[in-house]
């Protein structure tokens, strides 16, 4: 890739926000743009962001229940994809709802930090190319 990609601007509110422990309104960031372009791959982050909502609710069932959404709409995107490391937060997440499976959420820590790399990004996503408009399906 010659040059860094810019990335959507839904996305990069999304990772600040989701990195301030403001899970609720980085979910609703993304899924306006989600609600515009249909992408899979935002889906799946937004899933992954309410399962932290209720983890800062102290809703143990909401967090085992929407971390097994995470696979279904990620998978297909590791190890990585528009500039996050897929694999990263598919580990965390199988490994946040086995504990809370366990042990219940007293005690789940946050989730790490989520960074936008120009290295994980291939430039031809189709989310890039469209920006937060895109309504193309990844088969």
């Amino acid at each position: 890739m010659a040059d860094a990609p810019t990335f959507p601007p839904a996305l990069q509110r999304f990772v600040a926000l989701f990195n301030a422990g403001r899970c609720f309104e980085s979910h609703e960031v993304l899924e306006r743009a989600w609600a515009k372009n249909r992408s899979p791959f935002y889906k799946g982050l937004i899933i992954y962001a309410s399962a932290f909502v209720h983890l800062q609710r102290g809703n143990d069932r909401g967090v085992v229940k929407q971390l097994g959404k995470v696979p279904r709409y990620l998978s297909a995107y590791r190890p990585c994809y528009l500039g996050l490391d897929v694999a990263a937060i598919l580990a965390h997440a199988a490994r946040v709802r086995r504990d809370g499976e366990a042990r219940g959420v007293r005690g789940l820590s946050a989730p790490p930090p989520l960074v936008l790399r120009a290295s994980l990004c291939a430039g031809t996503e189709a989310e890039l190319e469209q920006a937060d408009g895109w309504d193309g399906e990844r088969g």
